[in-house]
């Protein structure tokens, strides 16, 4: 694995990434580079656009960052493991911290799901890519996460492919042993979904109509009830030290 470069700027722009390709910089981006950052032309930060891979590139502008000049590629673009990160909606700052720890964890995808206890039925995808896009700028990460559209439970079962592993985190099942459970789960080259329910729990119907669907593990997260936010962080850890990219 190339060595990380934690001291330069990182910054996401959606366009191609070649040398020599100049960028124009947004007005949010001009001002992050010069007022915040105080960079002027000349000086260089490393840019990606979850495509094409990392590459240095040159500020260029007289009075403030106008634009980019990429100069040469730093990192090839990797792949992030196959887990969607399927959950209920939080509000606001607890659902940016959500989103920003699933995309350090290494989730590929974010799926908001609806279920009879969800405390928030309405969703910013926009701010959702936003959290997604601070997150991969701040840690080095060169893929995004994708971010879909809520979808109530009942269609997120329907349309999931059923060869896929379902970890159905769930507070009231046994708590022993999530780790093991995971290692002797059969996921390799099939993907996994892991499903984080809302606060309240899920509702009794909905548990009975998880435990119907093949290739489920219903996982216990250990003796105590975890906040949302916090479960999430420790089921990736689960999945991505037992079945994940962390194992090589």
């Amino acid at each position: 694995m190339p060595e990380l470069d934690f001291r330069a700027p990182r910054l996401f722009v959606d366009a191609p990434l070649r040398e020599g390709e100049r960028i124009a910089l947004e007005r949010n981006q001009s001002n992050y580079l010069g007022n915040v950052l105080r960079l002027s032309a000349g000086q260089t930060i490393l840019v990606f656009n979850g495509r094409d891979g990392e590459w240095q590139a040159a500020i260029e502008g007289r009075k403030r960052a106008e634009g980019l000049t990429v100069v040469g590629q730093t990192r090839p673009q990797d792949r992030l493991p196959d887990i969607v990160y399927a959950f209920a909606p939080l509000k606001h700052a607890r659902l940016d911290y959500m989103v920003q720890k699933a995309v350090e964890m290494g989730a590929s995808s974010l799926q908001p799901v609806l279920t009879r206890h969800t405390q928030v039925s309405r969703v910013n995808g926009e701010r959702m890519r936003a959290n997604v896009i601070e997150a991969a700028e701040q840690c080095g990460i060169l893929s995004l996460a994708h971010v879909a559209e809520p979808i109530a439970l009942d269609r997120f079962l329907d349309k999931r492919e059923a060869h896929r592993l379902l970890v159905f985190c769930d507070e009231a099942s046994d708590a022993a042993g999530p780790v093991q459970a995971l290692q002797a789960a059969q996921a390799a080259g099939s993907g996994i979904d892991v499903l984080i329910g809302p606060e309240g729990g899920f509702a009794e119907e909905e548990r009975e109509l998880l435990l119907r669907q093949p290739s489920i593990l219903r996982l216990s997260l250990g003796p105590r009830i975890l906040r949302a936010d916090t479960a999430a962080v420790a089921a990736l850890t689960l999945v991505q030290a037992a079945l994940g990219d962390w194992r090589s």
